[in-house]
């Protein structure tokens, strides 16, 4: 028999109930990239998630209120980098608002599509982005895979309790 819940410190949904829930779940940390009318743009996104192998498509969410979301809704195409253990400063800088993101130490090059990539992460890709489906004060983006390296070092850098972290042996 399995133990239930106690009802009777139920909360109402709520922006902060969202919040405390997920700060208990541990989720990867990634950077979206793009070419922007104005240069590139990025910010740290924990929503990652594969949706489909065949074809190749990945989502995450992004803030309509977010600075990278007007290149992002027009882009075509977008990077998406796995970040590893050793990047929590890229990590943070990435989600840091007003930041100047693509700026010394952060090492990246024109990539593919004219995709921003950034440099010694796990993992990269470039995608097409195929949606923008509206949900609440986010859009999530539906993106196909066209290229990209899974060849990076290192392990993942996770996010969990509102803090950058790293697994434990």
């Amino acid at each position: 028999m399995t133990a239930s819940p106690d009802l009777g410190t139920a909360q109402l949904a709520s922006p902060d109930l969202l919040r405390s829930v997920f700060r208990r779940h541990a989720a990867g940390v990634a950077v979206i990239t793009a070419a922007g009318t104005s240069g590139p743009v990025g910010f740290t996104a924990t929503s990652l998630t594969s949706v489909s192998a065949e074809p190749p498509m990945l989502s995450f969410g992004v803030g309509t209120g977010a600075s990278s979301w007007p290149a992002i809704s027009r882009a075509e195409h977008v990077g998406v980098h796995l970040l590893g253990e050793h990047q929590q400063e890229l990590a943070a800088t990435f989600a840091r608002s007003g930041a100047d993101r693509f700026t010394d130490p952060t090492a990246w090059r024109e990539g593919p599509e004219g995709v921003p990539v950034l440099d010694h992460v796990l993992a990269w890709l470039v995608c097409r982005v195929v949606a923008r489906v509206p949900a609440g004060d986010h859009r999530i983006v539906l993106a196909e895979v066209v290229l990209g390296d899974p060849a990076g070092a290192g392990r993942p850098l996770l996010y969990h309790q509102g803090r950058f972290t790293a697994l434990r042996d």
